[in-house]
């Protein structure tokens, strides 16, 4: 099973897109979703069908739905959000601020995400298509599950979880008492969102099963948030397979002439300028498709169909595995010494197109490696040999998509094979 996430600026079509990938797969005979957790709630239109909750069926395997995440707030995050008052209250905190340090900036986007990944595991679907919304939203979204699950661990760390007796005494329950099982609820629900969030992590992570297609339009703008986005989500480590450039403009035939050819031509040239920049700094690590700009706007399945047929020429499968023979998103090199040798120096290389356009920041806090670029972080857990070495340098290898960033250590004496 296949899941297939578009994103991209708001206004550049990926919705359409989305919904004709969709929908050629079906026709082609692969059972398919496309589910939308984009807010505009503008599937129902591009399909031409009403759309709710769960998923229908359009047509033979093409089935849609729209995330409802008002609803999912109402449910599963009530029951929650009571059983973290419960610990809060445990600890002290009065009400008013225990409702307070309850409510979840992005518990929306999470919840979206789960039921993402609820109706992909359902194992009904041969692929799902996600219309996510536009790129700042999706950022958020997809950078949720592993930044909650860090906040999760420093607050109420597993192994203090587990031991269930010394919280609930420490709350002046007994064992057996209402509010000793009042903290195994508490604890229980805990449990379940890191479960959650860990099985969200391993989806997103998944790049032989999940990746993500970029929508973008040839606008020297537009394609400036796009090169921001793939170094967005290479920092969280998430699998881009092909970039779309859609709503391209054709090329006027010589004999037009007038004020309206001139607009044409100087239009058709900018595009294709945009389009060299963009395949000039992808090549050889990701595909660019284009698609060429409707006279009118495609709706429904048929025209849908019509579009995927100009995309996806026969023999192209739309979404075949993205994970195989593609480089590790972060490596871990020795570069001199050897075995336990003080002398010892090691990089560590992160993946990260487009890091040269924008500022970039490295800090280091305990056993994670801070990475920023623009507005996007990162906390990278260090694997065990680095955290006992202190870093010496950083550098950036490479151009355009095929940037790295190299962070140098070497072994601190204080720690150093202790």
């Amino acid at each position: 099973m296949r899941v297939v996430l578009f994103t991209g600026k708001g206004g550049v079509g990926k919705t359409t897109l989305a919904a004709a990938t969709a929908a050629h797969l079906a026709r082609a005979g692969r059972k398919s979703l496309v589910v939308s957790t984009d807010p505009a709630h503008s599937l129902g239109d591009a399909l031409g069908a009403d759309l709710d909750g769960e998923p229908g069926e359009l047509e033979g395997g093409l089935f849609a739905a729209h995330v409802d995440t008002r609803a999912l707030v109402d449910g599963a995050w009530t029951d929650l959000q009571g059983h973290l008052r419960t610990m809060l209250a445990g600890a002290g905190v009065d009400e008013l601020m225990a409702d307070e340090l309850t409510v979840l900036p992005g518990v929306e986007d999470l919840l979206a995400l789960a039921e993402i990944r609820r109706l992909a595991e359902t194992g009904l679907w041969d692929v799902v298509v996600v219309d996510c919304g536009p790129t700042a939203e999706t950022l958020r979204l997809l950078g949720l599950p592993e930044a909650l699950a860090g906040y999760l661990e420093r607050l109420f760390p597993a192994h203090r979880r587990a031991v269930r007796g010394m919280l609930a005494g420490l709350a002046g329950g007994r064992p057996g008492s209402p509010t000793a099982a009042g903290w195994d609820r508490t604890i229980d629900a805990l449990d379940q969102l890191a479960a959650q969030l860990t099985g969200l992590r391993a989806l997103l992570a998944d790049r032989d099963r999940t990746s993500i297609r970029l929508v973008t339009t040839p606008e020297r703008v537009v394609a400036a948030e796009t090169r921001r986005t793939l170094t967005a989500l290479a920092l969280h480590d998430l699998r881009v397979d092909g970039l779309v450039a859609n709503r391209v403009m054709p090329a006027p035939p010589p004999s037009l002439r007038g004020p309206t050819a001139r607009w044409l031509r100087e239009r058709h040239a900018e595009q294709q300028a945009v389009l060299a920049e963009v395949r000039a700094e992808c090549a050889g690590t990701l595909p660019v498709e284009t698609v060429a700009y409707a006279a009118v706007e495609p709706t429904g399945v048929p025209a849908l169909l019509e579009l995927a047929a100009a995309l996806y020429p026969p023999g192209v499968d739309p979404v075949a595995r993205p994970g195989r023979d593609a480089p590790p998103a972060l490596t871990v090199r020795r570069v001199a010494g050897e075995g336990t040798s003080k002398d010892s120096e090691f990089e560590l290389v992160l993946r990260l197109p487009g890091a040269a356009d924008g500022p970039l920041d490295l800090s280091r806090v305990g056993d994670e490696l801070v990475v920023s670029v623009g507005v996007t972080r990162r906390l990278v857990s260090l694997p065990s040999v680095l955290r006992r070495c202190a870093v010496t340098s950083a550098r950036l290898e490479g151009e355009g998509h095929a940037t790295d960033l190299v962070v140098v250590f070497a072994p601190d004496p204080a720690v150093w094979m202790r």
